[in-house]
């Protein structure tokens, strides 16, 4: 039965990737930034049911703007997951634009790429954060740089914190604010996730991206809590490293409190996307 799910869910996915892809390709080809950014939110409620993931949404976004979202990174399934809560792109490192299918997909998100080791490159990075912004997008950057084991939140960067605030901040012309936001995959058919299948959920490493991505659509059944923080202010003389420290201790803590039960789920929206 579990391979017969995974092919289900990949026909369906496939059938709703025929039906938006061109849609979104005609948004992007006449500048529809409502249409641009609403697309891809209905793609991703719809996979997210059909791969079989259960989001448990705690808090909310901040309505205030420019926004730049910081997050945790456990694996693809972030995408999937935070594309599903609200309309936003992510900022992503430039290699992911040549990957097979994902970086298409990323491009269709209309994501923001950076050539992390390359800082020629950075200025025109920092404009386009700040053109997207200030036009009103979200955007959501993985703290961390890379993905994790599901187990333990790894240190936040900050040149890649301080770089996007700073952007953000300009697009604000003179303030924005950074809200962490916690990603936790914590039940597997409805039984809490100890250490030995967080990482099989999670991936990292050099993890075969085909292998994980069958071994996820043939169980499905994942439920994730995903976890918004207070904002921070970031502002003319905004101490980069602080906010990064601040945004990595509230995202470390809330994943603590999401793997502890912690978290008050309202039945109700446990299906909510």
């Amino acid at each position: 039965m579990s391979t017969i799910r995974a092919i289900i869910a990949i026909v369906g996915i496939l059938v709703l990737s025929l039906v938006l892809i061109p849609l979104q390709l005609l948004a992007m080809l006449f500048r529809l930034k409502g249409v641009q950014r609403r697309l891809p939110l209905w793609w991703h409620r719809v996979a997210i049911r059909l791969v079989g993931v259960r989001l448990h949404i705690h808090g909310a976004a901040t309505g205030e703007r420019p926004l730049l979202l910081i997050a945790n990174h456990v694996s693809w399934l972030d995408i999937m997951v935070l594309g599903s809560v609200m309309e936003l792109s992510f900022i992503s490192k430039a290699e992911v634009a040549s990957w097979p299918v994902f970086g298409w997909f990323a491009k269709l998100q209309r994501s923001v790429f950076v050539e992390r080791e390359r800082r020629s490159k950075t200025g025109a990075v920092a404009t386009e954060i700040a053109d997207r912004m200030a036009e009103g997008d979200v955007l959501v950057l993985f703290g961390e740089g890379t993905s994790s084991n599901g187990i333990h939140v790894l240190p936040f960067r900050p040149a890649l914190v301080g770089g996007a605030a700073k952007a953000a901040q300009a697009a604000g012309h003179g303030g924005a604010m950074i809200q962490p936001v916690a990603l936790n995959y914590t039940e597997l058919h409805g039984v809490p996730v100890g250490r030995f299948h967080k990482p099989r959920i999670a991936w990292y490493g050099d993890m075969d991206m085909p292998a994980h991505l069958w071994w996820v659509l043939k169980h499905g059944d994942i439920d994730v809590d995903v976890v918004f923080g207070d904002p921070l202010p970031f502002v003319e003389g905004t101490d980069r490293k602080r906010t990064t420290k601040a945004a990595e201790d509230a995202v470390r803590r809330m994943v603590g409190e999401a793997t502890a039960g912690r978290l008050v789920r309202e039945p109700k929206k446990r299906e909510r996307a």
